[in-house]
């Protein structure tokens, strides 16, 4: 939804939170999903974080707070369906709930990270950025912690789709030729400056075809 819809959806956002360290996407959640628990009214850093992300222009609809048995919750998310770069807007896919700290993070990122390396170094801007999710309630792989993606504190990129109609992938572009090397790079080392965890297919291989961006104030970039 447009910024004009925004104001009257102010009201159903909800609270912001907290993450953990991640991993795996596909992998089965281990925790039960039991069954949601309404949470308490937005609370004004809510409500000022969506009023931010109104003003970069980007499209998307606050949803209601939501926690779950063992520990997962979405708390003052968003679903964002389009962020804006210097000339116009382009999509995000896959996408569900997104807290929205990491979602301002993500539409900063997105536009000066990525839609400005793109035409930089590849010629053309970003149509699409695909992604492989947001939240879904599990542990870090191998562990009995929960993943920032359980309280949407993280975001998976898998690609993005050029205005040309080229389509860069992160598994297929890591090792491709030096544009798109240098792209994708560019575009992770931009992440690490504004998430605390980022994760790429130099990190290990369960990464190999996306990268992970985790909000944070850490310093955690692989």
């Amino acid at each position: 939804m447009r910024i004009a819809a925004f104001t009257a959806l102010l009201g159903a956002a909800a609270l912001a939170g907290c993450g953990a360290v991640p991993e795996r996407t596909g992998e089965a959640p281990s925790r039960p999903s039991g069954s949601a628990q309404a949470l308490p009214e937005p609370s004004r850093e809510a409500r000022q974080c969506l009023a931010d992300l109104g003003s970069t222009r980007a499209q998307f609809a606050p949803l209601p707070d939501k926690l779950q048995a063992g520990g997962c919750s979405t708390r003052n998310t968003v679903r964002l369906s389009a962020l804006y770069g210097d000339t116009g807007p382009f999509d995000v896919t896959n996408l569900t709930a997104v807290a929205c700290p990491v979602a301002k993070d993500f539409a900063a990122w997105a536009r000066f990270g990525v839609d400005r390396a793109a035409r930089q170094i590849l010629g053309a801007g970003l149509e699409r950025i695909e992604t492989m999710g947001s939240y879904s309630c599990r542990n870090v792989a191998g562990t009995n912690r929960l993943s920032a993606h359980s309280q949407a504190q993280a975001v998976d990129v898998s690609g993005f789709v050029l205005t040309d109609g080229r389509r860069i992938t992160v598994q297929s572009g890591w090792n491709a030729s030096p544009e798109e090397r240098r792209f994708l790079r560019t575009v992770h080392s931009s992440a690490c400056k504004r998430f605390g965890t980022v994760l790429g297919p130099d990190y290990n291989a369960a990464h190999r075809d996306h990268l992970h961006l985790e909000f944070g104030r850490g310093s955690f970039c692989r």
